[in-house]
């Protein structure tokens, strides 16, 4: 995190608190996973709800599901017909985020994308109106560079973790937050687009085509 947790807790505390079906699924991800960090929480939850509530997107595409539960944020706010797909790489991860979807007021509008999320990319024809980028770091720019081609003519990417704990300021030279800060120089070059980092939780990065 990027703000203090006394923070933190202010901005969740003065937040519309998740609806039921998420406040179980945050429960039963802190109950049962690993790597819990990755949750996407509900101050971020909401803030993409509200990105889909303006947009109006047809075609959601989000690059790790880990749970769910910014899928089904997202899902929430979707028009009528609208659909989110999410690309999850790993098996038991993708099985937990289906159960939840299973019993999810939303869930007949989520699809969950099981495999690599680049040959998911490559079989998608798009348009797509949103897309969120929150799997492993390392392939950012791929991500990026897959998706690009594929966004809507007022389409709209978020990434998130761009400020990744405020580690992008002195990264180690191997690490993670090195990875994103070549993600977010890669960006900050590209004359295609426009972007503005947000400090929302980890980091936000939204991308629209210039």
């Amino acid at each position: 995190m990027i703000t203090p947790p006394e923070l933190e807790a202010y901005a969740e505390a003065h937040t519309t608190p998740a609806p039921p079906h998420l406040a179980a699924l945050h429960e039963d991800t802190l109950r049962t996973q690993s790597a819990t960090q990755m949750l996407s929480g509900t101050v971020e939850g909401r803030f993409l709800e509200m990105l889909v509530w303006i947009a109006l997107p047809r075609l959601v595409l989000e690059i790790g599901t880990y749970t769910g539960s910014a899928a089904q944020f997202m899902a929430g706010a979707l028009p009528e017909g609208a659909r989110v797909i999410t690309c999850e790489f790993d098996a038991d991860r993708a099985a937990f985020a289906r159960e939840h979807l299973g019993t999810s007021p939303v869930g007949d509008r989520v699809e969950v994308a099981e495999g690599p999320a680049l040959e998911t990319i490559s079989g998608l024809d798009g348009p797509f109106d949103l897309v969120f980028i929150d799997a492993d770091k390392p392939a950012y720019v791929d991500y990026y560079e897959a998706v690009l081609p594929k966004l809507a003519e007022r389409g709209l990417i978020a990434a998130d973790n761009t400020l990744f704990g405020g580690e992008v300021l002195d990264p180690e030279p191997d690490g993670t937050a090195a990875a994103i800060v070549r993600f977010n120089d890669h960006v900050a070059a590209d004359p295609r687009t426009v972007q503005v980092i947000l400090p929302v939780r980890d980091g936000v990065t939204l991308i629209r085509h210039a």
